[in-house]
């Protein structure tokens, strides 16, 4: 067995994720060709054929190209098996100083850190390796439509499975979220509210580079990516209002802008769902965590982008956030019909109206609650059974 490598001179590994094959496969190409050093692992999966296609790519051409069986059920298991021993091998070999995992087109970089993160300690399959940076390479000029449209994964053939629903807003929200450096290809001014809604979905400690060459290999290779922090970027109670969404503070014809709805209050059970649709399926992402009336120990998620809503149970508040009191915060982000600011408030007042007539009113909850245990739970096909 390999004796591990000092910590400084561990095999940086990056990560890069897109829901545009063709922007992926430039970015990879363009850091690769101008670094003899480095070297890609990239998957892809062939769903109907039953295979995934893994491709090895360094600056002098195609090292490897190898057909796997996808016999895991688990697609993003399937990867992992397949991408680990090759990802030892390449880090182990000595002919490169640095590795980019490029991902199956559509799929999030969260998963895949976390597993890597696992493998690199003392021991592990990567003990050799370190993770240096999540990164995410995206079109500023197709942003907006990619984020708020409601196109399906499925309807432009990448999506990961026969049944992978997602839609194309909601992968690459979470792509982008979770990311320590966005590659933002395209003219930022040919696209100014593209460019804005960018920047209100990134994280404040993440960073930004124009075009697909705005970043080195060697510079991805230096980055040292932290897994508690990319954890708490895509953690839906830490979801975050963007600094600077003033009108004055943003680019000529930025329509883009956020919302921040918060109450102390739960929903109301009957009228959140009167309300759904204008609180989380129109054009615009909207993330965060709630509770309700008739579930007072249940921290709940909402998660919403590209015309679709998920509602989850993430387990009681303790489980879910030790020091958090029960609360509801959703963190909307959008773009107005007009550039007109007219518009854009008109946007953020119905969504006002709508958050605030589906909490519970406080004479509805004069008795603490303890009225509403025994009602019938109207959110449990969402939900799971009340506890």
């Amino acid at each position: 067995m390999p004796r591990p490598r000092p910590t400084d001179q561990r095999v940086p590994i990056s990560v890069l994720a897109s829901v545009d094959p063709v922007l992926r496969d430039s970015a990879v190409l363009g850091l690769v060709v101008d670094s003899p050093g480095t070297v890609a692992l990239r998957h892809d999966i062939l769903a109907d054929e039953g295979l995934i296609r893994r491709v090895v790519v360094d600056a002098s051409g195609v090292v490897e190209q190898v057909l796997v069986p996808l016999e895991h059920a688990c697609l993003s298991c399937a990867v992992r098996e397949d991408a680990l021993p090759t990802l030892a091998a390449l880090t182990e070999d000595g002919r490169w100083s640095d590795v980019i995992m490029a991902l199956p087109v559509s799929a999030e970089s969260l998963p895949v850190t976390r597993a890597l993160t696992a493998e690199t300690q003392r021991g592990g399959v990567l003990d050799g390796a370190r993770i240096a940076t999540a990164a995410t390479v995206a079109d500023v000029e197709t942003f907006e439509h990619d984020l708020l449209a409601a196109d399906l994964l499925a309807e432009r053939g990448i999506a990961l499975t026969p049944d992978d629903e997602r839609s194309v807003g909601e992968a690459l929200a979470a792509q982008v979220e979770h990311a320590d450096l966005i590659m933002a290809a395209g003219e930022a001014a040919a696209a100014p509210t593209g460019s804005g809604l960018m920047d209100r979905l990134r994280a404040e400690d993440s960073a930004r580079v124009e075009g697909l060459h705005g970043v080195t290999a060697a510079e991805l290779a230096a980055g040292r990516h932290d897994p508690v922090r990319g954890e708490r970027r895509s953690n839906p109670l830490g979801a975050r209002r963007a600094p600077g969404g003033t009108q004055a503070g943003r680019a000529a014809g930025d329509r883009s802008w956020t919302l921040e709805l918060r109450s102390d209050r739960p929903f109301h059970p009957e009228r959140l769902l009167d309300r759904i649709e204008d609180l989380g399926t129109g054009r615009m992402r909207s993330r965060g965590v709630f509770h309700v009336v008739d579930r007072p120990l249940s921290a709940c998620l909402w998660d919403g982008a590209g015309g679709q809503l998920f509602l989850g149970d993430l387990g009681t508040w303790d489980e879910a956030a030790a020091s958090a009191e029960p609360h509801t915060r959703i963190v909307v982000v959008g773009s107005a019909d007009d550039v007109d600011a007219s518009a854009e408030q008109d946007a953020r007042h119905e969504l006002v109206d709508a958050f605030h007539d589906a909490l519970v009113r406080p004479d509805e909850i004069a008795d603490g609650g303890l009225s509403w245990l025994g009602r019938q739970d109207v959110l449990s096909p969402w939900l799971g059974s009340r506890s």
